[in-house]
């Protein structure tokens, strides 16, 4: 079996159960990119998009044959969204990098203001309403958590790329869901690394709320590329 045969099909035990190496993998690669997000830099996201490859192949567990056998089509289906607002992400944070000074973080951290708030919490409601009908008749395992968890965390991932400190809070929220969803559906890994992210979330929320302070950044807007600067 050569080293991709291997990360595609090589299992271990985990309290009793089979569980992919690949599940494993690609959340290890997804705290990475959390922790890069965290430290501000942009390699949080190729990083993080390497682990959205391997997690879309988990959770669609009836298609890729894995032991849990669940089609978590919410989970699946933000792993190709995230995939490509991180591509977003990646723009606009090397962006920031290269209209700055070159040792300083690609993004400095800011309250969302009263309209992009308002405007985060109607793309929630929206999403997960409009979500929750085509999860059921997809036959996705747990519909409604799930279709919040998808829409959640498009919702923090575009947060993270405008440097809002709110996106840590809707971390949180989608980890309070997806923890007892995975437990049930057997998804070990993913759920300890979902209890992981709450733990992290918390601190990088904290840590962006001092920086914002420290820097003087408010509700308003931040050139986000060099043209938006000079402009």
């Amino acid at each position: 079996m050569g080293p991709l045969g291997w990360l595609l099909d090589a299992q271990v035990q985990v309290a009793g159960s089979p569980v992919l190496v690949r599940e494993i993998v690609g959340n290890v690669f997804g705290l990475l990119s959390a922790l890069f997000g965290l430290r501000r830099l942009v390699w949080a996201w190729p990083v993080g998009m390497i682990g959205n490859g391997l997690l879309f192949t988990v959770f669609l567990g009836g298609v890729f044959v894995t032991p849990q056998a669940h089609d978590l089509y919410g989970q699946a289906g933000r792993q190709v969204f995230f995939f490509a607002v991180s591509v977003y992400g990646w723009w606009r944070w090397s962006g920031n990098r290269r209209a700055g000074a070159g040792d300083q973080p690609a993004v400095t951290p800011r309250w969302a203001t009263g309209r992009e708030r308002l405007g985060l919490l109607l793309a929630a409601a929206v999403g997960t309403a409009a979500g929750y009908p085509v999860l059921a008749a997809l036959g996705s395992w747990g519909p409604l958590p799930d279709a919040w968890i998808l829409t959640g965390s498009l919702l923090a991932t575009y947060g993270m790329a405008r440097g809002w400190v709110e996106f840590w809070l809707v971390w949180i929220a989608v980890d309070a869901v997806g923890v007892p969803l995975l437990l049930r559906g057997g998804f070990y890994p993913s759920a300890a690394m979902y209890l992981v992210y709450g733990v992290l979330c918390a601190g990088g929320f904290a840590a962006w709320w001092r920086t914002s302070r420290a820097t003087g950044s408010t509700s308003r807007p931040i050139p986000s590329t060099y043209s938006e600067v000079v402009a």
